[in-house]
């Protein structure tokens, strides 16, 4: 008797089960019935088994199942087995008429649905794992998964937030949470979830952030204004109260405070930089119509020299260059180029920036260095010729747009305005022939680039 009870604990031990399962109550030790016969058929299988002889174990079994065929332990081990083959059908049978004949052992409903989730029926595995709960309520982890599966979201979102409150969150329900919230339907209740959850944990910043999240995504920006607020008052430190402070300051021309969020938020490592960005871009436009936060500005924009996903220096240069404000576009891209020397794009900006401020002699000198560090870059020749004209170094700027125009290649408007200035260059020295010649491989571009 002691010693078939032993082997039967040891076995079912040993059952493969998903997720967490515990031990439950060890079975009696009468379960098997003494019997010679039944006793070495019955460790014949159990050692066919261990060795992974499967069908013998099987026969083993049926022989055992003849002499007591109203023995849960003989179906159960037959399931095992034909599982082990991946026998699904026959397993679900016999693992079925185990927990009929002892439906208070978890190990039969365990058996059933291992069968049910290796052959991805998740539907039928659900009542299974619901029976499983009320004998150990890790399964609900496992309901959780279920439910998402099944696309039953109301039901695993309840899960999920009865799971949190209890026992904390874990990194894999806040996945399945997030995959639920996408969908608007399932947000309304999670708003009252968390603010139930912030009525209970006050100082929990993540319910809060959460919460200002969805708020903003459904344009309700009053009310993630005031969860914000909330959340400052409860948490003073929390960088993301800032995050939507900072709005509120920008909404109400409050400069100032609005200089203090954006200057706890950009240091901080705990805000995506997404969020940082966007800040930065609605301060550019607070700063273009109040000139007096332009330092401030430019000290936030120091927070981001490491960025390499977004040139911000740059960015700033190339709004102010839309709106043709030459002398704020020239000192973004001068502190953009600073750390991005060979960033030729900006390097054009900056050139155009300078013509059209009317800064030739600058134009001039940067132009003159441009072309040694891309000497097959004809652009920069192009604007070196340009300044030394308008300066009237007409020599000079030739020598520039003749050594230019080689590289010109398939641009015809480039090729057009290298002409131009080189019929200026001509026309400056006086020299008409050659002012004439340019000038017309100018306008003959200019008519073959309208046909």
């Amino acid at each position: 008797m002691k010693k078939l009870g032993i082997v039967y604990v040891l076995f079912l031990g040993m059952l493969c089960v998903p997720n967490s399962v515990v031990a439950q109550t060890e079975p009696n030790n009468d379960v098997v019935t003494i019997d010679d016969g039944f006793q070495d058929i019955f460790f014949e299988a159990i050692k066919q088994k261990s060795i992974e002889n499967y069908d013998k174990a099987i026969d083993a079994l049926e022989k055992g199942k003849v002499i007591q065929p109203d023995n849960p332990i003989i179906y159960f081990e037959l399931g095992k087995n034909y599982f082990a083959q991946k026998k699904y059908k026959e397993a679900l049978s016999n693992f079925e008429k185990a927990s009929k004949m002892e439906p208070n052992n978890r190990w039969a409903w365990v058996g059933i649905y291992d069968v049910y989730y290796q052959t991805r029926d998740y539907n039928a595995a659900i009542p299974i794992v619901e029976k499983l709960v009320t004998f150990k309520e890790d399964y609900k982890e496992d309901l959780t998964s279920l439910y998402m599966n099944t696309q039953q979201f109301d039901k695993a979102l309840t899960l999920i937030n009865e799971l949190n409150d209890k026992f904390g969150k874990s990194d894999k329900r806040e996945l399945y949470k997030a995959d639920i919230l996408k969908d608007s339907r399932y947000q309304s209740s999670e708003k009252f979830n968390l603010l139930d959850q912030i009525k209970k944990f006050p100082k929990e910043e993540s319910n809060y952030i959460a919460l200002i999240y969805m708020y903003s995504q459904s344009n309700q920006e009053e009310k993630a204004l005031e969860i914000a607020q909330k959340l400052e008052k409860e948490i003073p430190t929390s960088d993301w109260a800032q995050v939507s402070l900072f709005k509120f300051h920008l909404n109400n021309n409050d400069g100032d405070n609005a200089v203090k969020a954006m200057n706890i938020v950009f240091p901080s490592k705990k805000i995506d930089s997404k969020i940082k960005h966007r800040m930065l871009n609605e301060f550019l436009i607070f700063a273009k119509n109040n000139p007096k936060y332009e330092t401030d500005l430019d000290k936030a924009i120091s927070y981001f020299d490491n960025d390499k996903e977004v040139r911000v220096a740059k960015e700033i240069g190339k709004f102010h260059y839309s709106k043709s404000n030459w002398l704020q576009a020239i000192k973004y891209f001068e502190m953009h180029l600073k750390n991005a020397e060979d960033d030729v794009e900006t390097q054009l900006l900056l050139m155009q920036a300078y013509t059209e401020n009317q800064q030739f002699d600058v134009l001039a000198q940067k132009a003159d260095t441009l072309t040694q560090l891309f000497p097959t870059q004809p652009q920069f020749y192009y604007y070196a010729g340009l300044a030394n004209n308008q300066m009237k170094n007409f020599k000079k700027g030739i020598s520039f747009l003749e050594s230019g125009l080689d590289f010109v290649v398939d641009d015809d408007a480039l090729e057009i305005n290298f002409n131009i200035q080189l019929g200026e260059a001509y026309n400056g020295l006086g020299d008409a022939t050659k002012k004439e010649k340019y000038f017309i491989k100018a306008n003959e571009l200019i008519k073959k680039q309208k046909k």
